[in-house]
């Protein structure tokens, strides 16, 4: 949901700062990073090998929750690389696993999600996690200019960490009688809803303003 104006919401004169010269946005669907950005999208060819389609190299190379829908995260972000001119910038982000994924994989959010990302720890409860710190330091002449984590707006109060259990006995049967009346036009009722939290989980980056993500930005500093 229009993570990309979500982000340049937050961002600072720096961030601001480089977007300026020639630039890609990978991956951008409506929501290009700057009206002047090269646009490619699914229409344009396979950004997992993206260096087939794109023979040139460019300022600034951006990407918003791009790199987590690719086969191979650290292949993909390589073909992106090759794209940013010596002196150049990478700036991408994808969705933070605590955050989004919640401990659950297949991500319950966005089924075509490849791999959970996070900044860098040791182990992580998800089979397909890469450290964002690990991929960009593979990346030749790289110079990481900042990595941080974007939890704007989020309310750690609706995270529910893991496979979520479902009510059974009676109260699990008032449960699904509850939302079959709310599917037939019965107006939510505050205290049952509340209580129905417990059950749920929310993806809040539907929400105005609200970032469950890690932006990287990277210098290359020679080729």
């Amino acid at each position: 949901m229009d993570e990309a104006s979500k982000t340049r919401a937050i961002w600072t004169d720096f961030e601001r700062g480089l977007i300026r010269g020639k630039g890609i946005d990978i991956g951008c669907g409506p929501d290009p990073v700057a009206p002047d950005v090269r646009r490619f999208d699914i229409d344009d060819g396979d950004a997992n090998r993206i260096t087939q389609f794109v023979h040139e190299q460019f300022d600034y190379v951006y990407s918003s929750h791009c790199l987590e829908h690719m086969h191979d995260a650290a292949t993909a972000l390589a073909e992106w690389w090759a794209l940013v001119r010596p002196g150049g910038h990478l700036i991408f982000a994808v969705p933070d696993e605590d955050l989004y994924e919640q401990g659950v994989f297949p991500s319950r959010f966005n089924s075509d999600h490849k791999a959970t990302f996070t900044l860098s720890k040791a182990r992580s409860w998800s089979p397909v996690s890469r450290n964002v710190l690990d991929l960009v330091r593979a990346l030749p002449g790289a110079n990481v200019l900042s990595i941080a984590l974007h939890d704007h707006g989020y309310d750690r109060r609706l995270l529910r960490f893991g496979p979520i259990p479902q009510p059974g006995g009676m109260e699990g049967f008032l449960v699904r009688v509850y939302r079959g009346l709310r599917r037939r036009g019965l107006p939510a009722l505050g205290l049952v809803e509340s209580r129905l939290a417990r059950y749920q989980a929310v993806d809040q980056t539907l929400r105005p303003g609200v970032l469950a993500q890690i932006q990287c930005i990277v210098r290359k500093e020679h080729e």
